[in-house]
């Protein structure tokens, strides 16, 4: 079916937080769906909306994420908006999205992934292993802390948060020897060479879940909206996902979980490692699983049952 398309005088509303790289994926998707349908950038609207995840207060603080909520943190406001008819879609980092969607509201666009791993951020370069026997650390993300713990016991890890130019500011003025990115929001922002980068391979820290992708929301009942995004979608991501996240959701996993996973697909295979840490880094538990790509989400429900049946009940302390 032929989709109504927005024009400048009725455009259709790209929902999204404001940070440099919340606003790169917006603009992505908007140039995406411009070039689609041969539509001129003024038939899109950019809304910046601010999530509870955005207060200054807190980012200035670095309070961790578990004392200020879970994912919805940067995705509450969003889905409001989007629900209440202010907003056409929602642009959202996957790694930060909950496995399960608001009523009324549907995820089932993706963009082409980007490059899923972790980046290690020094002024003084060296990598993880060239940090020196109690240097200081820098992230809020539980899975990099219990990694990077599990392989660097003698480390100290700090609460350590803000977008790109506020963590490199963090690390001029001391408050860090190192943090983590992800390489896909570096290379988003064109800041590859700006910004002084190790890439970490997934044999030594799997990254998040989902890390690297952008996913649309939209109403679940706006066939006009899924008819566009059908334009843009991009199948082998949404594969890809869909074996990850349902490794995520067994583990019920949150942003108070130490969860790492990854799918890659070879032409009809589907390769997914996963790991899962204690908090304090004390123990971790990885191993992988292959087979069609079709059956990604039972792989994923598969995956996470081998692990679980190998922690102890104690295993996730926050449980």
């Amino acid at each position: 079916m032929t989709p109504k398309l927005p024009d400048p005088t009725k455009p259709l509303k790209i929902g999204t937080r404001g940070s440099p790289l919340a606003l790169a994926q917006a603009y992505e998707t908007r140039d995406r769906l411009a070039a689609a349908f041969d539509l001129p950038e003024t038939a899109f609207e950019i809304v910046v909306i601010k999530t509870t995840g955005d207060d200054r207060a807190m980012i200035a603080a670095d309070r961790p994420l578990k004392e200020i909520g879970n994912k919805g943190l940067f995705t509450r406001e969003i889905e409001d908006q989007l629900l209440n008819g202010g907003i056409d879609l929602a642009v959202h980092s996957m790694k930060d999205m909950p496995t399960e969607q608001p009523p009324g509201l549907t995820l089932d666009c993706y963009l082409p992934r980007e490059d899923t791993r972790d980046a290690f951020i020094s002024l003084g370069g060296g990598g993880i292993h060239g940090l020196a026997d109690g240097a200081v650390v820098g992230t809020s993300s539980l899975r990099r802390k219990a990694q990077l713990l599990n392989r660097r016991p003698d480390l100290k890890v700090v609460e350590f948060r803000g977008n790109v130019q506020t963590r490199l500011t963090k690390l001029r003025d001391g408050v860090a020897e190192a943090t983590f990115l992800a390489m896909a929001g570096i290379t988003r922002l064109g800041m590859l060479d700006e910004v002084p980068h190790d890439a970490i391979a997934p044999e030594d820290m799997l990254p998040a879940i989902a890390q690297g992708a952008i996913g649309i929301e939209r109403r679940s009942h706006d066939t006009n909206v899924a008819d566009m995004l059908e334009a843009i979608h991009h199948g082998g991501t949404e594969r890809r996902l869909a074996a990850e996240r349902s490794f995520l959701a067994t583990l019920d996993g949150s942003c108070e979980t130490p969860i790492a996973g990854l799918a890659e697909i070879d032409g009809g295979t589907l390769r997914l490692r996963g790991e899962i840490l204690r908090t304090d880094g004390s123990e971790a538990l990885a191993d992988e699983i292959s087979g069609a790509v079709e059956d990604g989400p039972d792989m994923g429900r598969a995956l996470a049952q081998k692990l679980l049946s190998r922690a102890g009940p104690d295993f996730f302390d926050w449980k």
